[in-house]
């Protein structure tokens, strides 16, 4: 099977190719400014190699879906999806071996950054049956995988961070070969820059970044001026699927796409100043009065108006405080719905916000008055009911959650199961036990919570040879098992 393509020539006119098979080894990493000739590039790379391997483009600006009606990519739009079913898509992609654009520009920049570390993550976490080679396309990298926190809030860059490098440094075994295209070198996080093996530098000017690509290509830093003076659709070329010696290269035409706007001068309308004036003013008023839009509807109320209407609604059709049950026994009961929800099957896979809104319709549904738990002290007493730890000592408990003071609040349910094992003497893990109280089937994230946990300090974690997994909680005095 023929596994090379011609994405361009040499100045000489000599072709110069791409050998796909080892690019999906060793993975490809695009720079250059805005204007430089990226997304032409891109284009090539995929419309020359689309009867060859699987193609999914990861695509922030609605560059790539017109590659569906030359070459038959499917087009995912991520506005339309909800994230589980992004996931699902992700493992069918997989499965059956679909080429896809995940178009991503109806969506806000955060937004964006979530659904394609949502999709890349579930990529990776494909069951090994359906480890298929791919190339995995990832334009404006700088966006998935900032080099610095940004605006966007710390918990969505560490998911995006953590997808990017599983794509670029852990993909290869599983058939994904990453192709990461940015403006920046500069912003794009190093630990994802530096897997690649192949490179294609076009024009960029600012000091920091021509340093970076000239020391990628091997070159004199002397030489970086180089950079600066290509011109549009000229890059640079080196790695083991290209060239061994730096080459550079001119990217040939595109059969899809739309064509590129004229650019330089036009020659402006020749009416008269008095004429352009009427055709600007006259009619405006009307003009505007008829494009102005109706008054919005007003804003849905807020979840919690509504809830602090109904809880209202119902406290006065309640019983007078006189009659109702006590505080104490109040409590009792919050502990026991608490207690009965954990205990609920698949409760642990929804999210945090939707356990809450349950809690507090079964406590309406009680008719319980009294305060109730905000959310922070309702994840928290879940996840002690959840890991079961009221069955421990009161000593035992105390000493768990001293323990537990430190894990972020969405790992708190894992660590608590982890700790009452390691307490009863429990070495291996019970991974059914831990995948519930996290709120997942995947044996990948079960893996890199572990990872995590004990990157905190808050597990050790040792496994042998032939698989097993032995877990401790670093002081926490267990119990032998017996």
């Amino acid at each position: 099977m023929k596994t090379r393509i011609t994405i361009g020539h040499e100045a000489s006119g000599k072709p110069v190719e791409f050998d796909v098979e080892e690019l999906l080894a060793t993975r490809l990493l695009v720079q250059g400014n805005s204007g430089s000739g990226k997304s032409h590039l891109l284009r090539r790379l995929l419309e020359e190699s689309a009867g060859m391997v699987q193609q999914v483009v990861i695509d922030p600006e609605g560059d790539f879906p017109s590659l569906a009606k030359e070459f038959g990519h499917v087009v995912i739009d991520g506005a339309a999806y909800a994230p589980a079913e992004i996931e699902a898509l992700a493992r069918r992609i997989r499965e059956h071996r679909a080429s896809v654009v995940l178009d991503l520009d109806g969506l806000e920049v955060e937004q964006q950054i979530r659904c394609a570390a949502q999709f890349l993550t579930a990529l990776f976490d494909a069951p090994r049956e359906h480890w298929y080679p791919a190339l995995v396309v990832v334009d404006e990298a700088q966006m998935f995988a900032p080099a610095v926190a940004g605006e966007i809030a710390e918990d969505t860059r560490r998911m995006t961070l953590s997808a990017m490098t599983n794509l670029m440094c852990r993909g290869r075994k599983r058939g994904l070969a990453g192709i990461v295209a940015t403006q920046r070198l500069a912003k794009l996080a190093k630990n994802v820059a530096a897997e690649a093996s192949n490179f294609l530098m076009g024009r960029t000017f600012l000091d920091i970044d021509m340093v970076r690509a000239a020391d990628l290509l091997g070159m004199e830093r002397r030489q970086a001026e180089r950079i600066r003076e290509l011109e549009r659709g000229h890059f640079l070329a080196l790695g083991p699927a290209i060239t061994r010696l730096p080459l550079a290269v001119k990217i040939g035409p595109v059969r899809s796409g739309m064509k590129a706007r004229a650019e330089g001068l036009m020659a402006l309308p020749e009416t008269a100043p008095a004429d352009m004036a009427a055709l600007l003013t006259t009619g405006l008023a009307s003009e505007a009065a008829k494009a102005a839009p109706p008054p919005p509807p007003p804003p849905a109320p807020r979840i919690e108006e509504v809830e602090e209407s109904i809880a209202a609604a119902e406290e006065r059709h309640a019983p007078q405080p006189g009659a109702s049950i006590g505080t104490s026994a109040v409590g009792e009961q919050i502990e026991a719905i608490i207690g009965d929800l954990a205990q609920v099957d698949g409760i642990a896979f929804q999210s945090a916000s939707a356990q809450y809104q349950t809690f507090l319709t079964r406590c309406r549904r009680e008719r319980l008055i009294g305060p109730m738990p905000d959310m922070q002290a309702f994840k928290r007493r879940f996840a002690v009911a959840g890991a079961g730890l009221d069955g421990l000592a009161e000593n035992i408990q105390d000493q768990i959650m001293q323990l537990s003071e430190g894990v972020e609040e969405d790992l708190l349910a894992p660590f608590l199961v982890i700790a009452k094992a390691a307490h009863a003497g429990e070495t291996q893990v019970d991974e059914d036990a831990l995948a519930r109280a996290y709120g997942t089937a995947s044996p990948g994230r079960i893996r890199r919570l572990l990872d995590h946990l004990e990157r905190q300090g808050l597990i050790v974690v040792r496994e042998d040879f032939g698989g097993t997994r032995t877990v401790l909680v670093p002081g926490l005095a267990g119990e032998p098992a017996e």
